[in-house]
């Protein structure tokens, strides 16, 4: 198997999609990016739905796209199966008859087909369900048949559009672990779309972050997690991501305050700084402690998450805080509560740029 490499160009009125896309042999790489951003557009140009305006697309040694040279590849030559949140399955042929469409589509005999499908049934689990109909199934079930069906033709490489957007929680929790172990199946280049950071972060080798049609991030899933480039992907991973200037082992936030961080020689000119939520701590007085960074606010808004409860607090800086429900009730945090905010200087993460 080869892998996918180009960049791709697509005009769409106003819209620009230019991106660099390399994804590796039997490597996931996840597309991250808010509405807007192209990660469709991405996805549907390398799938062939969506021809390119510019640029090359290369899938191995095979050009599928090249608008300069005239080139373009119809989708179903392109040997590349498809994953969508929808599923799309064929609701009048059962599943095993939906494993083995794409072998069909390609020439290969009803009879071969079959076997090879039934192969896929097997090592995907779907046993019971081979002579059910789509519309029997779980939204589980759906997803791992949609994957099987892919999978099933031999494609050359994947592309997953949100495989994980229709289901509900605990699915999604279920289909997320089993996804993960068989896109090791993939010979080829997987591209994932997704708008879920833990989507991304349990499924990829590597994140690209999409912002306004352009690459604005990109890195393996604990280098994007620790250190966000912007504050989407910030806001994204529920990071405060804070840009100043840094000089003396204290950095001048561009939005006002200035926060003591350790290790001062490391850190000059402009920085981001990432502090986790639940690395700021919340007083009903000025604290007193070890603390270097203290600073008053006011709270904006309490919104519960999970077991804990995210708390956004204005001031210098604006951040969001994680605390428990129990320091809500102590702390009586409502909005327009004022408050007084405190975090360590070796909690805050502070890298160029």
């Amino acid at each position: 198997m080869s892998g996918l490499s180009g960049q791709v160009v697509v005009e769409q009125g106003a819209f620009r999609l230019d991106v660099e896309i390399e994804v590796a042999a039997g490597e996931v790489v996840a597309v991250l990016g808010p509405n807007g951003a192209g990660k469709s557009t991405l996805l549907r140009a390398v799938a062939g739905l969506t021809p390119m305006t510019g640029g090359r697309l290369s899938l191995g040694t095979v050009v599928v796209d090249h608008p300069a040279a005239d080139v373009l590849v119809a989708p179903g030559e392109r040997r590349i199966g498809l994953v969508f949140q929808d599923y799309r399955l064929f609701p009048h042929l059962s599943v095993l008859d939906n494993l083995a469409f794409g072998l069909r589509s390609s020439g290969v005999s009803k009879a071969e087909s079959r076997r090879r499908a039934g192969v896929w049934v097997t090592r995907l689990g779907l046993d019971d369900l081979a002579h059910r109909k789509p519309a029997t199934l779980s939204g589980g079930q759906a997803q791992r048949v949609a994957l099987g069906r892919a999978l099933a033709a031999d494609p050359v490489a994947m592309l997953l559009d949100e495989p994980l957007a229709a289901l509900d929680a605990g699915t999604r929790l279920d289909v997320r672990s089993w996804l993960r172990e068989h896109l090791t199946d993939v010979g080829g280049p997987t591209l994932l779309v997704t708008h879920d950071p833990l989507d991304a972060l349990v499924l990829a080798d590597r994140i690209v972050v999409l912002e306004g049609g352009s690459v604005t991030q990109q890195g393996e899933p604990w280098e994007v997690a620790r250190r966000p480039a912007t504050r989407y992907v910030a806001r994204l991973l529920g990071i405060n991501l804070l840009p100043g200037t840094a000089a003396g082992g204290e950095v001048a936030l561009d939005g006002g305050g200035a926060l003591h961080v350790a290790d001062d020689a490391d850190h000059h000119g402009h920085v981001l700084v990432a502090v986790r939520p639940s690395a700021i701590s919340l007083h009903a007085a000025e604290p007193e402690g070890s603390a270097r960074n203290v600073w008053r606010g006011v709270v904006d808004g309490v919104e519960p998450i999970g077991d804990r409860v995210r708390v956004t607090v204005s001031g210098a800086p604006t951040v969001i805080v994680d605390v428990t429900p129990g320091a809500v009730a102590d702390l009586r945090l409502t909005r327009g509560t004022e408050l007084w905010l405190s975090a360590k200087a070796t909690e805050l993460d502070v890298y160029p740029a």
